[in-house]
């Protein structure tokens, strides 16, 4: 269990069956259903972490749980693109794919939606002790405390690790070599982040990729 490729898959698997358990305190009952899947990668195809049914139409719409990517966390105020506290999602294969020019990116039809936390983006990278270590850099983790008005590190872990939040592919999505793609990192902006939204209000954007596909299902002319 202490394998340094053991613990990532632990930790993301563990991270999946936390997105799915709270996505049934999120959504509807009565409306939808969601389904913890586990289900081998096919080849050309992207992993499958969560499906959620919508009850009256019978549209599964899929869901993938990314991590943060580690010590990734920064407040902004030093040399960086973006000048407010930001973190970063680990979102592409974890193999290159070399007969493909987007090579490990997914293309933007891969999921209907991706959450994430920021969880991950506090510890530090590079360690070498067996326990994780927060980022070594006090004005930052001063702001977080701050941020998610708490007061100690493992008060700021449990928080963190609650603050999930969805992104529409398509919103954030990159052409790579004629590809329309998800970026391999994309960015999310600690507050007011104009694509990343927490994900209590997930259900109002699940309703309209059904409506959505529910409309091109009855567009297609039928068959003779």
């Amino acid at each position: 269990l202490n394998d340094q490729k053991v613990i990532p898959m632990l930790r993301g698997k563990g991270a999946e069956y936390d997105a799915s358990l709270t996505l049934h305190r999120v959504l509807d009952p009565n409306a939808w259903i969601v389904t913890k899947l586990n289900l081998n990668a096919q080849p050309g195809k992207a992993d499958q972490d969560i499906g959620v049914t919508h009850r009256r139409t019978g549209i599964q719409l899929i869901i993938e749980t990314k991590s943060a990517v580690r010590g990734s966390m920064a407040s902004g105020l030093k040399k960086t693109q973006y000048k407010v506290p930001h973190f970063r999602i680990k979102c592409h294969r974890s193999r290159s794919n070399k007969k493909f020019s987007y090579n490990d990116h997914y293309l933007v039809d891969s999921f209907d939606v991706i959450i994430a936390n920021p969880a991950n983006a506090i510890f530090a990278g590079g360690t070498i002790g067996e326990n994780f270590e927060m980022m070594p850099d006090p004005a930052l983790i001063q702001l977080l405390y701050s941020y998610y008005q708490v007061s100690d590190t493992t008060a700021l872990v449990e928080a963190t690790d609650k603050d999930w939040r969805f992104v529409l592919p398509t919103s954030i999505a990159k052409d790579v070599g004629g590809f329309s793609v998800i970026p391999r990192t994309p960015v999310v902006l600690l507050t007011n982040d104009p694509h990343w939204q927490p994900l209590a209000q997930i259900q109002v954007a699940l309703e309209s990729i059904v409506a959505a596909k529910n409309l091109a299902i009855h567009r297609k002319p039928a068959h003779s």
